[in-house]
């Protein structure tokens, strides 16, 4: 498997991994004006881009997502939330969706609570073993933090879904379970995210105070936290939900 993190100047990380061997590349997260990083990189591999996923409906930053996947005669990937919202086609997934991408699998977890449509991404190696070796966690699972729940507009409700997302989904996994978040510090899709762009399940189980937390008191910290929205959410998400052009 090759795996490549990029991190970006406005905190967010974007991927792109998959099968070296059997030539086969997907992306997740692409950040508009970024696409031509990607096509270079499957050009040096070898690979060809199959899949270009968003883990969500951005609201603070354009995405590149179906850009690259129409440059890649790849196809443009979104849980099935999404059907009828977008002014687009795409390629929708469902909760425990696998795909294959050579030797690489992906195991599509539903993870609603940042919004309604977020998903993880859990991957294995299947030369190295059938189980997850790591799971890329969007908005969801940050280090040190989690997703802001107030996106939506409905904070409480969503911080619910959150909570039960992350217990039911995530906290479930092996401890050793590596995780690859979409952003760190400086991001403002949550509060008090750390800089480290990786941890384990074990880790932020030990160390990350929200985790402890029931569900009650976790909503009442988790909205007692939210940071400004982003600027220009509405339009951003307008915009990458395909209904208007960014102006």
């Amino acid at each position: 498997m090759f795996f490549k993190q990029k991190t970006n100047d406005d905190a967010s990380i974007s991927y792109f991994f998959g099968c070296g061997g059997q030539g086969v590349g997907i992306a997740l997260d692409v950040l508009a004006g970024d696409e031509a990083w990607y096509i270079d990189q499957a050009r040096r591999l070898n690979v060809e881009i199959t899949h270009v996923f968003d883990s969500h409906i951005h609201a603070d930053h354009l995405s590149g997502g179906r850009t690259l996947a129409g440059l890649a005669g790849a196809a443009y990937t979104l849980h099935e939330s999404n059907i009828g919202k977008t002014g687009f086609p795409f390629t929708p997934v469902r909760d425990q969706q696998t795909i294959d991408a050579g030797n690489t699998r992906v195991r599509v977890l539903h993870t609603p609570g940042h919004t309604e449509d977020s998903i993880c991404l859990l991957l294995s190696d299947r030369r190295r073993a059938d189980a997850p070796w790591f799971i890329l966690t969007g908005d969801t699972l940050f280090v040190g933090s989690v997703g802001r729940p107030d996106l939506a507009g409905r904070e409480q409700e969503m911080a619910a879904k959150l909570w039960r997302s992350l217990h039911d989904r995530l906290l479930n996994l092996p401890d050793e379970l590596e995780i690859f978040p979409g952003h760190q510090a400086g991001s403002a899709c949550g509060a008090d995210i750390s800089g480290k762009p990786s941890s384990t399940i074990g880790f932020e189980k030990r160390w990350n105070a929200l985790l402890s937390l029931e569900k009650d008191a976790f909503i009442t910290a988790l909205t007692a936290t939210v940071p400004p929205r982003p600027a220009a959410m509405e339009r951003l998400v307008a915009a990458n939900l395909g209904q208007a052009a960014f102006a």
